[in-house]
């Protein structure tokens, strides 16, 4: 058996740093990306992918999502990207925290951002929760005006940052928010949520068979996310989940923000 040179040892290093390198590169071109689809993306074994991923979790590179097959590079890498790192830590604080007061609400949680007139689901106890209707959340686009999420981070973020949310909602057009573009109902549920500290969806309006709540995630003054939890409408009035669960939701939104990198 002919044993491996120095030659070879440094050649297989540089090509496991080379393919290192490029798993961050992609995983932060692409925010999140589950290990399959890397190997298919860049034509590496899967697991080599999986190898090398797990080398750049152990140095702090990269994590994999607590609800679901997926990696996203944390604030290590912030220096590769703009808004992935910040997103990466607002998962990595939600996950313990969803764990924990999963089990005691029950109902399913979500961690959503805003992203090109969405709010993005990042993180999620779907798939956990028995009360949930719905599986394989993570990455599911929702609307801004029709969902508790959204309505949350519109109460919440800046006037200018609203104002181009709403004028951006206005050009897409999309027949099912004309309802809610109206400025009347728009500045009643900006402060009517202001003044409840959570936004609420209840009626109808999206998903029909659910309602939700949902609380923002405040770090001096910005809003980064919103924690949302849903529920089914036949089993709950919106009175009773807000006087249950709407301190716990809070509480959860205060702690993720608390737990986020200085």
């Amino acid at each position: 058996m002919t044993r491996p040179t120095d030659t070879d040892r440094k050649s297989e290093s540089v090509r496991a740093l080379t393919r290192g390198l490029a798993i961050l590169r992609h995983v932060n071109a692409v925010g999140e990306a589950r290990p399959g689809e890397i190997a298919k993306a860049l034509d590496i074994p899967r697991p080599s992918v999986y190898r090398l991923l797990q080398t750049l979790e152990e140095a702090g590179y990269v994590v994999f999502s607590g609800s679901a097959n997926l990696v996203r590079v944390t604030r290590l890498a912030a220096s590769l990207g703009d808004g992935t790192a910040l997103t990466s830590d607002l998962c990595q604080a939600a996950t313990p925290l969803f764990a924990e007061y999963g089990a005691r609400l029950v109902w399913p949680l979500d961690l959503t951002v805003y992203h090109d007139a969405a709010m993005v689901i990042q993180e999620t106890t779907h798939g956990r929760s028995p009360l949930s209707i719905d599986r394989a959340m993570i990455g599911y686009r929702l609307p801004v005006l029709r969902t508790s999420a959204g309505r949350a981070y519109l109460a919440f973020c800046g006037t200018e940052e609203r104002d181009l949310i709403i004028a951006h909602l206005r050009r897409l057009g999309d027949p099912a928010d004309l309802p809610f573009l109206d400025p009347v109902w728009l500045a009643r549920m900006i402060e009517d949520t202001r003044t409840r500290g959570l936004a609420l969806r209840d009626a109808g309006e999206f998903r029909p068979q659910t309602a939700s709540i949902a609380a923002p995630i405040l770090l001096d003054g910005n809003v980064l996310g919103c924690v949302s939890m849903i529920w089914i409408r036949t089993a709950m009035t919106s009175r009773k989940a807000i006087d249950t669960c709407a301190a716990p939701l809070v509480e959860i939104a205060a702690r993720i923000a608390a737990a986020l990198p200085g």
